[in-house]
């Protein structure tokens, strides 16, 4: 799995859904959609209606992918840090259950409250 307290997923910025779906799609279910996709230089995060997918991208070629799936049922609190003039970047924190704290930081451009709303719904749907 992602070791997700040495390596932090910088500057993510929202791409097109299909940016990943060469990967994701032969392991959603039913009626699993994707909702939301980030991408950084290489690594990516995908909001599903069901789960988030932590998409890692490894070696020099990059064909090797790791692929970590966070379900919503296991996340305890969340919280959004939105940019300011100094600190560029927004950030999400999430706390799972059994896991601890995992980070992911957004350009600022981010539409954090739609990140939020993602999640809330998500949770408490």
């Amino acid at each position: 799995m992602i070791n997700f307290e040495n390596k932090e997923y910088l500057k993510l910025k929202e791409t097109d859904n299909d940016a990943y779906g060469d990967l994701v799609n032969g392991i959603l279910i039913g009626d699993e959609r994707i909702i939301h996709t980030y991408k950084s230089v290489r690594d990516g995060l995908v909001f599903t209606n069901k789960r988030l997918i932590a998409i890692n991208i490894q070696g020099i070629t990059g064909k090797k992918k790791e692929i970590t799936i966070l379900p919503y049922d296991r996340i305890q609190a969340f919280s959004v840090e939105t940019a300011g003039v100094i600190d560029l970047d927004s950030e999400l924190y999430l706390w799972f259950s059994g896991m601890g704290q995992v980070k992911f930081e957004f350009t600022s451009r981010t539409d954090v409250s739609a990140i939020c709303r993602c999640i809330g719904e998500c949770i408490l749907d």
